[in-house]
């Protein structure tokens, strides 16, 4: 038995995961603030799902960067700085997890739900933007561990204002916290409701949607371009406006290649798509990842 855990700011999901890769068991609670209580909620979900049984392999996935021993750094919205969780957490378990960026491991878990293809760019759609990319199975990190870290990249100049900086970054456009500071008016879910005052007419909010289109299409375009994935799968919170998103996603990218031949042999449009509905990626990533580790002993 495998079991994947994916930590987001407000709850810890684990599941266990059978030889065949198929979820067995599922487990969601809040997630605690701060070092000590990540390392407790991820205690207590591997717990809920193992049934007292110790797993063959553990994967632990969130956000943050994680060094190849399972070191953690600036996770901030978890209100850690410096964590070693790997060792934390097989304290409390037993068992030494693989610990992952968040976005790699959910890009492993959705490729495994798409088996057709080769490659695939998972595009997290959240309060920032960052893409996973997994060839073959496995993640592609790059030489310095930023492969798909496109949220900063500018596609325009002279466009809204961006915490890095910068002005027009994908994430500035189309990030989730990026939106809800200029949309500034109290929502539980910012992004949805500006989709939703643009179809019932706000110009601000028609403004807001058009940027939010434009930032995706942005990002889908450049990881095409740049790794020629076979799909660009939409996922993270924002993913969940559904064909609401997508649709116009996929329009401004056909007319794109429409002006363009060599686009248009790309078929971009086409390599868009959802990620499979309520399927745990992250957590399902985390798991297979760490037994493809216990495996090969990398």
């Amino acid at each position: 038995m495998r079991i994947g855990v994916d930590v987001g700011g407000t709850k810890t999901l684990a599941v266990a995961v059978d030889d065949t890769g198929r979820v067995v068991a599922e487990e969601r609670r809040p997630t605690g603030w701060g070092g000590r209580a990540v390392v407790d909620g991820i205690v207590a979900v591997v717990a809920a799902v193992s049934h007292g049984v110790r797993p063959d392999a553990l994967g632990v996935g969130l956000p943050g960067q994680v060094s190849a021993g399972g070191v953690v750094r600036h996770a901030l919205n978890l209100g850690i700085d410096t964590l070693d969780l790997a060792e934390a957490v097989s304290a409390g378990v037993g068992v030494r997890p693989l610990v992952e960026n968040d976005v790699r491991a959910g890009a492993v878990g959705a490729a495994s739900l798409l088996p057709g293809a080769g490659s695939i760019a998972y595009l997290n759609l959240g309060t920032g933007i960052a893409a996973g990319i997994v060839r073959d199975g496995m993640p592609w990190r790059g030489a310095r561990g930023a492969a798909g870290e496109i949220g900063h990249i500018s596609v325009d100049p002279a466009g809204a204002a961006c915490t890095c900086g910068q002005r027009g970054c994908i994430e500035a456009l189309a990030g989730g916290a990026a939106v809800a500071a200029r949309w500034a008016r109290p929502a539980a879910l910012p992004v949805a409701d500006v989709f939703d005052a643009a179809h019932a007419g706000d110009p601000l909010a028609a403004a807001l949607r058009a940027d939010v289109v434009r930032g995706v299409a942005a990002a889908a375009h450049l990881l095409v371009l740049t790794a020629d994935v076979d799909l660009v799968v939409l996922g993270g919170g924002v993913s969940h406006l559904g064909e609401r998103l997508r649709e116009p996603v996929r329009a401004a990218l056909a007319a794109a290649a429409s002006e363009s031949a060599f686009l248009g042999s790309l078929e971009l449009a086409d390599r868009v798509v959802p990620t499979p509905r309520g399927a745990p990626v992250g957590a399902l990533g985390a798991a297979l990842l760490a037994g493809a580790t216990a495996v090969t002993g990398v």
